[in-house]
């Protein structure tokens, strides 16, 4: 019988434990000789576990930055190629790799069949809380990766045990469960982490997890199921939906919704999204904002803009969990490095700046709004959102206001955006860069070696997430929906009465720079659409668009074959008067535009905005961005239907099935979509 690792990315029954900082962890057993009869005993073998897994996790613990998490959106663009994403027929089913991965999973499952028992007997020694706090964790870590699951494949086997290498258990255990069911599974596992998980995170400093913490993961994945099902009702993205490939298997043949249909499922789980982000909105407060751009070590100091760029973040009572670094730990960051330069090669797009609002609460066309025009980057942020005012640099800001030496690759005063740099990472891709992130202290500049904290989850969001799904249930804004739309407003320092800008909204010009303007290829209305444009400017770089563009079906008006436009991205007016920053000592021009790959910034007869796709005529975005159905969801890669086949060679006889689009054969883009 062939060995086949078709589930796990180990399969061996091992314990992986992690390496302790303490010292009791050296007088253990030899990490060989350690088995679940003599580990497991006491809480802090708990506690060192879960805190692995969150050290090692693939979503909380990444690389803590605010310039790619957006990236290859309407936000934020890079200069290098386009996505193939946007690019149908380039992206194709890959051989091997992708997010069929079940090594993390299997860990936790591993964790909690060996764990659950033991507490159940009252056999764990330590504190009942603390041993209940670290269970409640290992929930919460397997539900943020299924969640990660859920967003890129779909359906996706549902699995609570660590699996023995079994070729016809393995097997079996690959069947895909529908979306929804692996949502309610996600779901469950947060609610079961919200009857352990301990009101205050218990290290004091909220490095560590709690209860709104797990409430607050809830609401978001309630809402984005929620608005798939909305969105993608009917389809082939959806259980039961016309061509739904899951209908292809037996195992499927008897699905039913557990709310009776559709439309009852999208009713729980915006239901699900309201309670939950209620429980959390409540209970925190929103940072403040003194509207300030902190120039010297005397002005006052934000504590909204520096939310994102301190050591110590656990003074901001927003933030509810956050990653800790620590240089004499030589756990790092580039974080302000790439902040203070060009955003890591990453650029702010037209589109994302004119999305922000006048001070006065009206869209930038609306007359009587006040707009300033573009012709500078200090005019357009002129009475306009504080969000745009502080988180978008300008030339000759000061970005350094305590110094050091050690600090080698700051840049202490900000320089007119460097869009003809030949450093990728220093190149400011649409000549607008983003803020977030950058620190004062020049002690955060060292070569990757900063050290500032990472926002995981914050309050704000909770306030954003109810908005949405409520008005998604029911059509209206209710009163709690309403005081957190102004709270939030308030403190961007926008007009707080919404509907002033709803009634100003012209959704014709809307929808020309924004995604978010569209659902299934409509235009939506204008309600909706505040509601999506104040999640974008408040979330700005923080890795919530790619999620929001996909569950929201935002991408279908850029289908060609069905008679979409390619989008063009777009940066700020070079063509103007911000043109006279690119002339060498002389006055003569440095830019230039249909020399072929000596090209350095796009023609301005395509359009006075440079436009980081049209430079040069072999980038994949040159003739805009387009869109292709399938690609809402990743392919899964050939291997895993040929190691589950019957007979290892035919993939039409594996339990698992392709994702709408997609073929099973690698290197072969999506037929059909």
């Amino acid at each position: 019988m062939k060995t086949n690792n078709i589930l796990l990315s180990v399969v061996a029954v091992s314990l992986l434990f992690l390496t302790s900082c303490g010292d009791e962890f050296l007088n253990r057993d030899p990490k060989s000789l350690l088995t679940p009869e003599n580990y497991f005993n006491q809480e802090s073998d708990l506690t060192s576990y879960t805190l692995d897994l969150f050290t090692n996790n693939e979503v909380f613990y990444t690389e803590s930055n605010y310039f790619s998490k957006d990236g290859d959106t309407d936000d934020m663009s890079g200069i290098n190629n386009a996505n193939d994403k946007y690019a149908p027929g380039r992206w194709k089913t890959p051989q091997t790799g992708g997010y069929w991965d079940f090594g993390t999973i299997r860990k936790i499952n591993y964790f909690l069949q060996t764990v659950l028992p033991k507490y159940n007997a009252g056999k764990i020694s330590g504190d009942a809380n603390m041993i209940k706090h670290d269970i409640g964790e290992a929930y919460v870590i397997r539900a943020s990766i299924y969640f990660t699951r859920l967003k890129q494949l779909g359906d996706f086997p549902i699995i609570k045990e660590a699996l023995v290498d079994n070729e016809a258990i393995l097997k079996a255990a690959s069947k895909r469960a529908p979306q929804n069911e692996v949502a309610r599974f996600i779901i469950s596992d947060l609610d079961s982490a919200i009857l352990l998980l301990k009101d205050v995170a218990p290290d004091g400093l909220r490095n560590r997890l709690s209860k709104p913490c797990a409430q607050l993961l809830k609401s978001r994945v309630a809402l984005y199921e929620g608005t798939w099902l909305k969105y993608f009702k009917g389809t082939a993205f959806v259980p039961g939906g016309t061509g739904w490939p899951g209908a292809t298997k037996d195992y499927n043949k008897d699905f039913r919704y557990a709310s009776g249909s559709i439309d009852a499922e999208i009713d729980y789980f915006l239901t699900q999204a309201m309670d939950a982000s209620k429980a959390v909105a409540d209970i925190t407060p929103l940072e403040t904002n003194n509207k300030g751009i902190q120039q010297s070590v005397t002005d006052p100091a934000n504590k909204y803009f520096n939310m994102w760029n301190e050591v110590d973040l656990s003074s901001h009572a927003e933030v509810m969990f956050w990653r800790r670094y620590d240089l004499t730990l030589n756990v790092t960051n580039g974080v302000a490095m790439e902040a203070g330069k060009g955003n890591s090669g990453n650029g702010l797009t037209r589109g994302f700046i004119d999305s922000y609002l006048m001070a006065n609460g009206l869209p930038i066309y609306a007359p009587g709004s006040g707009y300033m025009g573009d012709d500078s980057i200090n005019t357009l942020r002129m009475n306009r959102d504080n969000r745009l005012q502080i988180f978008v640099k300008v030339p000759k800001q000061l970005n350094i206001l305590l110094f050091n030496p050690k600090g080698d690759h700051s840049v202490r005063v900000e320089p007119y955006p460097s869009i003809l740099s030949a450093l990728g990472n220093d190149r400011y891709t649409t000549g607008y860069a983003n803020r977030k992130g950058l620190s004062y202290d020049e002690a955060q500049y060292g070569n990757f070696l900063g050290y500032t904290g990472e926002v995981i989850f914050r309050g704000a969001e909770a306030y954003l997430n109810y908005i949405e799904a409520s008005f998604e249930k029911t059509g209206s804004i209710n009163p709690d929906a309403s005081k957190y739309w102004k709270a939030i407003r308030d403190r961007a320092g926008v007009d707080n009465d919404y509907t002033k800008t709803i009634a100003a909204t012209d959704m014709s010009k809307e929808a020309l720079n924004d995604w978010g303007a569209y659902s299934g290829g409509a235009q939506i209305n204008t309600t909706l659409y505040n509601i999506r444009r104040e999640r974008r400017n408040e979330l700005e770089a923080e890795g919530f668009r790619k999620d929001d563009l996909r569950r929201w079906r935002a991408m279908d008006q850029m289908i060609i074959a069905s008679g979409g436009a390619p989008y063009h991205i777009e940066g700020f007016k070079l063509w103007g008067p911000l043109q006279k920053w690119y002339n060498d000592a002389k006055g003569k021009t440095l830019l230039k535009f249909n020399k072929g790959t000596a090209s350095n910034v796009s023609d301005p007869a395509l359009s006075i905005y440079l436009r980081p796709h049209q430079i040069v005529k072999s980038n994949i975005g040159y003739d805009g961005y387009k869109w292709c159905m399938a690609h809402y969801w990743e392919p899964i890669a050939s291997e895993h239907f040929l190691q589950t086949s019957d007979d290892y060679t035919d993939p039409t006889t594996s339990p698992i099935y392709q994702n709408p689009g997609w073929t099973t054969t690698p290197n072969t883009a999506p037929v059909g979509f």
